[in-house]
């Protein structure tokens, strides 16, 4: 559900960077197939993760749901844990997301790229209103 609900984010926050791409005069891009117009908007989406996870360990998705990123050691995740963990996650959906389905297998629950990354994501609980 974190992922859906960060979609939805991402996907508003990738349109606004694409339209700034549309007021400059070089011509039409498409994602894809234009290298560098792909890595702008990878790093949009990273930039927007990173300092999600750097800033508090959640994304949008995740504050709704209650979950934070942390580092194995329970301490935030480090800008190089934010990279390794966008670029696994990116191979772990290639193999019809079993990156991901992994985590129904993982004694702890994690996915490819909590592992490689060595962060997993826990669940936060608000505490109780008074």
């Amino acid at each position: 559900m974190v992922m859906l609900y960060d979609a939805l984010a991402i996907l508003a926050l990738l349109m606004i960077a694409a339209a700034l791409v549309l007021l400059l005069p070089f011509g039409n891009f498409t994602a894809g197939k234009d290298l560098v117009y792909s890595l702008y908007l990878l790093s949009v989406w990273f930039i927007y993760l990173a300092w999600c996870w750097r800033n508090g360990g959640m994304t949008l998705g995740m504050r709704a749901w209650e979950v934070v990123l942390l580092a194995d050691d329970s301490r935030p995740v480090s800008w190089r844990m934010c990279f390794v963990r966008f670029a696994v996650s990116l191979l772990s959906a290639l193999p019809l997301g079993a990156g991901f389905i992994w985590c129904l297998f993982d004694h702890r629950k994690r996915t490819w790229h909590d592992r490689i990354s060595h962060s997993s994501l826990v669940r936060n609980p608000r505490p109780a209103r008074r």
